[in-house]
């Protein structure tokens, strides 16, 4: 892959060079809960498939129809982009996060990467996905990469609630992007300048700019 040379060395994947790990704490069931955010291992994909197929199923998160297995998300791991995993005390792995090249043929794009992050079911809202986005965020800019982008629903209030928090801004909408289960869906595109792209740039945390393309 042409972009990888240009980045960073740490700028790899959960099975890769940046190994860092990150204890958060985050609201439980019961009372506070500390998390583990750390680079997902190849013994990790089986939970990981689990969790992308809930957001699969729930018709919130993604256009994709068909059920990920094990196989699929271990991959990932022969490609050169960060996967990390948060995981609560008890060793269950309950989200997950990960940051693929946006353009994987195009050199000119090599620092952009498209950001996915999914939680289960059992966990959302209590802040394992703002506590692993965090983390992806500062790994994506130590490796080097100077833009995360992606697209979500507008019916996925959660997530874009979550994307301004952490100081995205949201770009504007593709209307009638693709169809799923038959009917049109819209999405919201938000991106987040880092490292010396985000020099000297306005911060957008919240509004949407919908001005002139």
């Amino acid at each position: 892959m042409v972009w990888g040379h240009t980045l960073r060395a740490s700028r790899l994947a959960g099975n890769g060079a940046d190994r860092r790990q990150t204890r958060r704490t985050v609201a439980g069931a019961m009372a506070e809960e500390e998390v583990l955010i750390r680079p997902a291992r190849p013994g990790d994909a089986t939970r990981i498939a689990e969790i992308y197929n809930e957001g699969i199923e729930d018709r919130m998160a993604t256009f994709e129809t068909v059920p990920r297995t094990r196989e699929d998300v271990l991959r990932w791991f022969d490609e050169a982009f960060p996967v990390l995993v948060a995981e609560v005390g008890t060793g269950e792995v309950v989200a997950w996060a990960s940051a693929p090249p946006y353009g994987r043929d195009r050199p000119a794009y090599r620092g952009v990467a498209e950001f996915s992050v999914y939680v289960a079911r059992e966990h959302r809202g209590l802040g394992a996905g703002r506590a692993i986005m965090q983390d992806l965020v500062g790994q994506c800019e130590r490796a080097g990469f100077w833009k995360l982008v992606s697209r979500i629903f507008p019916e996925n209030e959660a997530s874009l609630a979550l994307c301004r928090a952490l100081g995205f801004r949201e770009v504007g909408t593709y209307r009638r992007h693709a169809k799923l289960d038959g009917e049109w869906r819209d999405c919201v595109i938000v991106e987040r300048l880092l490292g010396e792209a985000a020099l000297g740039v306005t911060p957008h945390s919240s509004a949407r700019d919908d001005g002139p393309r």
